[in-house]
């Protein structure tokens, strides 16, 4: 019997330390979870070492030529090539982090040992981050690590969502289901953020086209006409001396630096601001005012919120920890302190819809799904077909967001261009009205 060192959540979510002796580490799991606790970490208590084994003793001696054995072949499989050497920034793009699940979801259904499937997918990648994190995960599980541990040492790969799906699969002992279950979860929540960005490359495509345009007439053209226009012994309209001096703004006050850099001072400026949790917060609560874009990132908020969370119950996540992971990955300060209230509530006893319902974050209709799949034990299918319903809804919104914008931009547009064409002809108009008059 070998004795194992385990973290788990009791049933008030609250860390418990201790530890057990068992024959393997997942009969180990088995009478941690018999206890009523949800296992987060197991490991094998390293053994003693026994300080009266003298140098010739026959057990010292295999023990030092095991190791003597054993040193060269992990300096071995340390050692890397130049072909084998990659450099890695940001994360993994979450297509290649999709394709990866689904395939180890395969093998784990065919039967094949993790050992063996991690390997398999490891050849498969191309040199980079996921390749790099696929060595050092089939390093830790030959080493006697569980697989959730594994990924959790590489979160710039796998994010706290993600290895809480794994760990509660290897559990409950159905790792290739839900293996399956969270693929199936990125898809969808990628597919909801492509939407959105998709929705906003036309607008912000025109608009900057735009804006170089009209700097470029106000730097080039403009000038030109007001040589011509210092010509005329009248006096210039008011709408073309306007026009003038912007224009002298622009090509002389370095105020083309001025509109082309706000844009990207605004956004600099909010992500400064938004390291802070007072600010990240205002800027939240800002989004969420925004005419039509404020219901949109409503929808998709509680759209993420509820497939995290409903995925996470039907893998058999405590609810307690589901919703801690639900909150963190939410996207939104708001949403993110509405569902500590509902979080604490739960751990007093009550229930979910109540506290989510005063937190008047959701609609209605959100809240009566969810007290009903309280009541029906339903809860992460009801959650679901939430995150469903809402990705119709933003969608819905996304294309209506669209076909409104383009007449906007058009609007706007023809006001720039109306406003320029005016000043610049006024002055020729006003002159020939002159002289037709003197004539």
């Amino acid at each position: 019997m070998a004795t194992f060192l385990y973290e788990a959540l009791n049933g008030s979510g609250q860390q418990v330390k201790a530890e057990i002796e068992a024959g393997t580490s997942d009969e180990a799991i088995s009478r941690v979870r018999s206890q009523g606790y949800f296992v987060t970490k197991i490991r094998e208590k390293a053994a003693k070492k026994s300080s009266r084994t003298s140098p010739g003793d026959p057990v010292s001696s295999s023990a030092a030529s095991a190791a003597a054995a054993i040193a060269p072949a992990r300096r071995k499989k340390k050692k890397k090539g130049l072909n084998d050497l990659s450099f890695s920034i940001g994360r993994v793009p979450q297509k290649i982090l999709v394709q990866f699940t689904r395939q180890l979801s395969t093998l784990q259904d065919a039967g094949l040992p993790i050992l063996r499937s991690i390997k398999i997918l490891h050849q498969q990648q191309k040199p980079g981050l996921m390749r790099d994190a696929l060595d050092g995960v089939g390093d830790d599980v030959e080493g006697g690590t569980t697989l959730s541990e594994a990924f959790s040492r590489h979160p710039r790969v796998f994010d706290r969502l993600y290895v809480n799906m794994v760990q509660a699969g290897e559990t409950g002992g159905v790792l290739d289901v839900i293996l399956q279950r969270l693929a199936e979860f990125m898809e969808k929540s990628q597919k909801l953020k492509r939407r959105l960005k998709g929705a906003m490359i036309y607008p912000v495509v025109v608009i900057s086209f735009a804006m170089l345009m009209v700097t470029g007439i106000m730097i080039i053209v403009i000038p030109k006409f007001k040589k011509l226009f210092a010509q005329f012994k009248t006096g210039l309209p008011e709408i073309t001396q306007i026009l003038i001096n912007v224009s002298s703004w622009m090509a002389h006050d370095y105020g083309w630096a001025w509109v082309l850099g706000t844009p990207f001072g605004i956004y600099f400026f909010l992500k400064v601001v938004g390291k802070t949790k007072i600010g990240r917060y205002i800027i939240d609560v800002v989004k969420l005012k925004i005419p039509v874009m404020g219901s949109i990132i409503q929808k998709s908020t509680i759209a993420r919120l509820t497939r995290t969370l409903g995925t996470l119950l039907a893998a058999g996540v405590p609810i307690l920890e589901a919703i801690i992971i639900a909150r963190d990955t939410c996207g939104n300060m708001v949403y993110e302190k509405a569902m500590q209230k509902v979080h604490d509530a739960i751990r007093e006893g009550e229930g979910f819809a109540t506290p989510l319902r005063n937190a008047r974050v959701c609609d209605s209709i959100v809240v009566n799904m969810i007290d009903v799949g309280e009541e029906t034990g339903d809860m992460d299918k009801m959650l679901m077909k939430i995150a469903d319903n809402y990705d119709e809804e933003v969608d819905v919104m996304v294309g209506s967001m669209v076909s409104i914008l383009e007449p906007i931009m058009i609007v706007v547009l023809g006001v720039i261009v109306g406003f320029i064409v005016i000043a610049v002809f006024y002055p020729y108009i006003k002159l020939l009205s002159t002289m037709s008059n003197g004539g």
